[in-house]
């Protein structure tokens, strides 16, 4: 295992970081390479739990500041090893999310005297079942590690601050009918047709836009799935329509649901939450939150999308999203981040940690 030098270009370390292969459930050496490397940094405790590498600093500041970005990525598609062109490095997890982990590495080694005291969180199993993620065992196992004044989930956010994120629900819609043959249909009720009132629902839908702290969020409500029939001449008895809604982080889980069984009230379908987060409000009142936007000296915007800053945002830590890369190329082959973002981004949260 080669070492990694921390206090490298962090471009460089991004492409060291991308060339050690870390899928889902496969970290094991890139978390046993940045262990090592963040232990040898006098100024930093450091903590291994499973694949999840943690460390902090315990310099008295009147604040704390966590910086957390996940080790893993999505299965290889052809995309490794690293290759540089002039503007951009290429390869898997450039985006998603090495180009913030190098940062996060890159200012744990040379900010050494931080004005708020640090904390570092580099996670596994981020892109797989909720369940697996190591930030979600770290605050069952270790949450003394997860307190703080501000939360940075060096996520791909164009470099440009990105404040709290979407909560997100998904229900299914389900009707039932009677099964006959099509040739008598008029002796049986068409489960399928019966969805048409609530894709009607659907079209017609004009979702809400709403402004928290200066950022707008945009919700939004979509049939993701339909499922149903039996055979090629039988007359469906059982259909499922299954919808998404991505709503705005003022509204609580519960009125998100409360929302949507009254859109969908007077179609007669059975209503069934299948799956929830709820979003995070942005927070950028709190003073630590209102440093970094001025040191990064832009407008913050809302974070379309569900993030971890979700979790953060549960246990009371205002939480934004900076990091490099475009999040719309996360897990595709074409995967890339510019050269000049990497650095933006470690200039702006050196400017906003050091002393």
């Amino acid at each position: 295992m080669a070492a990694l030098d921390l206090t490298a270009d962090p471009v460089d370390l991004t492409a060291r970081l991308v060339d050690m292969p870390s899928v889902s459930g496969e970290e094991g050496e890139l978390a046993a390479a940045v262990e090592v490397a963040l232990d040898a940094l006098d100024h930093l405790e450091v903590v291994r739990s499973g694949n999840t590498v943690l460390a902090r600093t315990s310099l008295r500041r009147p604040s704390r500041v966590v910086l957390a970005g996940h080790l893993d990525t999505v299965p290889v598609n052809a995309n490794l090893p690293s290759r540089r062109t002039a503007e951009h490095l290429h390869g898997l997890g450039s985006v998603d999310m090495k180009g913030g982990d190098a940062v996060m590495l890159h200012l744990a080694a040379t900010v050494t005297a931080p004005r708020h005291d640090l904390t570092f969180v580099f996670y596994d199993c981020e892109e797989v079942e909720a369940s697996r993620n190591g930030l979600g065992r770290i605050e069952r196992e270790l949450p003394e590690w997860l307190t703080g004044d501000l939360a940075i989930v060096c996520e791909p956010s164009n470099a440009v601050v990105e404040a709290g994120c979407q909560g997100t629900m998904r229900i299914e819609l389900r009707a039932t009918g009677r099964r006959a043959h099509t040739a008598r249909a008029w002796m049986g009720v068409n489960a399928i047709h019966a969805l048409g009132p609530a894709l009607a629902l659907l079209e017609e839908y004009r979702p809400r836009e709403v402004d928290i702290d200066g950022c707008r969020y945009r919700e939004g409500l979509q049939a993701v799935r339909v499922s149903g029939g039996v055979s090629g001449n039988v007359v469906p008895d059982e259909a499922v329509l299954t919808v998404n809604f991505r709503f705005a982080p003022d509204r609580s889980v519960r009125e998100a649901e409360a929302h949507l069984r009254e859109v969908f009230a007077r179609t007669g379908l059975v209503l069934t939450v299948t799956d929830h987060a709820a979003g995070a409000l942005p927070g950028l009142s709190a003073p630590a939150a209102a440093e970094l936007v001025a040191a990064a000296g832009g407008e913050p915007v809302a974070k379309l999308g569900w993030t971890d800053v979700a979790r953060f945002a549960a246990l009371g830590l205002p939480a934004v999203n900076f990091g490099p890369g475009d999040p719309t190329l996360a897990h595709t082959q074409e995967e890339h981040v510019p050269i000049a973002q990497i650095h933006r981004c470690a200039e702006v949260l050196t400017r906003f940690l050091a002393r």
